[in-house]
């Protein structure tokens, strides 16, 4: 598959900017807002955002049960923060009744895990797969907080956030070793926004390996 067609979930998050990567990735990416164009994709990038508002915007576009049974038959995904969110089995997270998530990830989320807009940070993270530390961009972040027998284990948290652009980030308690990216089978998704650091598209390269292999 020399170019594969790969969607991005347009309802909100950084549409623009995943169909940028995977374009300079070698796909043809194109937005995904109806059943049609999710029917002509190789793959799905399901970008950040908000996840309650997601799951609504899924419901009114009627595209919940369509890119559900989709994943159930093994389409390759991408969720990136809210994403990761939406591909999981579960969210551990009392206040996100609203949250569907689409079960296409064996793991459970807990939303909001670093804390608010004003906790968001960035630092480097070693990534199975990518030989070079990956400059990874948290911004009112999951972390999965338990995986199934399946699931990969791609990146976690480092010991004193190495790299930090936060100053008290390196103070924060109980965050090393928390996990923030994993992949199981054709499934992959991050905690974190690799669509926002220019230049450097190794992650989206990552997926779309994923996607021409399947």
């Amino acid at each position: 598959m020399d170019q594969p067609v790969i969607g991005v979930l347009a309802l909100q998050g950084g549409v623009a900017e995943h169909l940028a990567a995977l374009e300079r990735c070698g796909a043809r990416a194109i937005p995904v807002r109806r059943v049609e164009e999710l029917d002509a994709v190789d793959g799905i990038v399901l970008p950040g955002g908000e996840s309650t508002t997601m799951t609504r915007l899924l419901d009114t576009f009627d595209l919940y049960e369509p890119l559900r049974a989709r994943l159930a038959d093994g389409l390759p995904a991408y969720g990136s923060c809210a994403g990761m969110i939406m591909l999981a089995t579960s969210v551990d997270d009392d206040r996100t009744a609203a949250v569907r998530p689409l079960g296409a990830l064996d793991v459970v989320v807990r939303r909001n895990a670093f804390g608010r807009q004003v906790d968001s940070f960035e630092t480097d993270l070693d990534f199975q797969g990518i030989s070079d530390p990956v400059h990874a961009v948290f911004i009112r972040a999951p972390w999965v907080e338990k995986i199934g027998a399946g699931v990969s284990v791609l990146a976690a948290v480092p010991e004193g956030l190495d790299g930090a652009t936060t100053p008290d980030a390196t103070e924060r308690e109980g965050l090393a070793g928390r996990i923030v990216a994993v992949q199981q089978g054709a499934v992959l998704a991050t905690a974190f926004h690799p669509e926002l650091v220019e230049g450097d598209e190794r992650v989206h390269r990552y997926f779309v390996r994923i996607v021409r292999g399947r």
